[in-house]
């Protein structure tokens, strides 16, 4: 595999170009219409953003079924899916604070860092302290919480 080093990075920056330009073009770089998409009680719902998870949800099946029929991916010695499958109450936990972060800024990890290309203040600052919470989490919490 380490022969196939430069070609895993290679794949990987053009999936991460394709993505961010996807992410761009469905106008989930929009805070303003994440928020307009879940804020159902605003009665100036914005439904595009569904259009967006439905193409999202068509790609994602037919890769999960391919990778259930193969034995390792092509650029790796195997798959790389976590370990963990019950529903606790940290999973809860960080998905509610996922969604609450993402309800307040209109704005989530993948977009988030795709909008850094736009060079705004509020992007770098929320990407920032995003960075933050994570090294927080890995270097603290991650550390103190019971398995």
């Amino acid at each position: 595999m380490k022969r196939l080093a430069p070609l895993r990075i290679v794949v990987a920056l053009l999936a991460g170009a394709l993505f961010g330009f996807g992410l761009s073009l469905s106008g989930m770089l929009d805070p303003a219409r994440v928020l307009g998409f879940l804020n159902l009680a605003s009665g100036h719902w914005d439904p595009s953003l569904a259009f967006v998870l439905g193409g999202a949800v068509l790609v994602a099946v037919p890769g999960v079924m391919l990778q259930r029929r193969l034995r390792r991916p092509l650029l790796d010695d195997s798959f790389h899916l976590p370990e963990k499958t019950e529903i606790d109450g940290r999973l809860v936990a960080g998905s509610a604070l996922f969604g609450a972060g993402w309800g307040l800024a209109g704005f989530c990890p993948g977009p988030a860092v795709s909008a850094l290309s736009m060079g705004l203040v509020p992007v770098l600052l929320f990407v920032a302290a995003m960075a933050a919470g994570m090294m927080l989490h890995d270097r603290v919490i991650a550390r103190t919480l019971p398995r």
